[in-house]
């Protein structure tokens, strides 16, 4: 790779490839160095060690969840839109999780700024600054879930094998005794079929994106009849 494009964020899309690719234990200065088909040395200007590396993958990673600044789009418009783009990125890189558990997130610039435009959707909703908090956290973690329990076939399965896994765990879930698990056995049946991953998805978020409404509007109504009764 020519020296003028190796920027940062072209190491950090490669690093995070070769995580997708080979597992977070593969993302080295040296591997990566090899990868790119330069020296350790000419990564090192850019991270220092595999701390600041792992670091940059995930900073570069969440770059792109961000609220929109739309001064008409309702809180819950933007929120959507950031719970969206956190399930996006987690699906387009199966390493990302690891990579956040691997190093503290909260000091890299892209996560902290994410942070800060949720906690101001979530106090403009009307949430306290401890509670939104606690929303966000639970929304980030709600992402990586829905991602690591995508249904369908674990990814170690071949393509074109993955009709005979289908055909196996329906046929091992109808052998189960029916009057001990009926709605198990019934559920069996939708492994005939490939999962429609992209309603899963939708119905996902909506799902947790409807608890959250659910508390603000709670919070609101909680307040407007306090306001109420010290009206009268």
């Amino acid at each position: 790779m020519a020296g003028e494009k190796l920027s940062k964020a072209a190491v950090a899309e490669r690093a995070l490839r070769l995580g997708d690719e080979q597992g977070v234990e593969a993302v080295t200065i040296r591997r990566l160095a090899q990868e790119l088909g330069v020296t350790p040395m000419a990564l090192y200007w850019h991270f220092k060690n595999k701390d600041e590396l792992l670091l940059g993958i995930v900073d570069h990673a969440l770059s792109t969840v961000r609220a929109g600044r739309a001064a008409t789009d309702p809180w819950q418009k933007q929120l959507r839109a950031m719970v969206e783009a956190l399930v996006t990125v987690m699906r387009e890189h199966p390493s990302l999780a690891d990579l956040m558990h691997a190093v503290d997130k909260t000091e890299g610039e892209s996560f902290t700024r994410a942070t800060n435009d949720a906690l101001a959707l979530l106090t403009a909703a009307g949430f306290g600054i401890e509670e939104a908090y606690w929303v966000a956290s639970y929304l980030l973690h709600a992402a990586i879930g829905l991602v690591h329990a995508q249904p369908d076939c674990p990814m170690n399965v071949p393509a074109d094998q993955a009709g005979e896994w289908r055909r196996q765990k329906r046929l091992s879930m109808e052998s189960l005794p029916a009057d001990k698990y009926p709605m198990v056995v019934a559920f069996a049946a939708t492994y005939s079929r490939a999962p429609d991953t992209e309603h899963y998805y939708a119905f996902g978020v909506d799902l947790v994106m409807a608890g959250v409404e659910a508390m603000a509007h709670s919070i609101s109504a909680k307040l407007d009849q306090t306001n109420g009764r010290g009206a009268a």
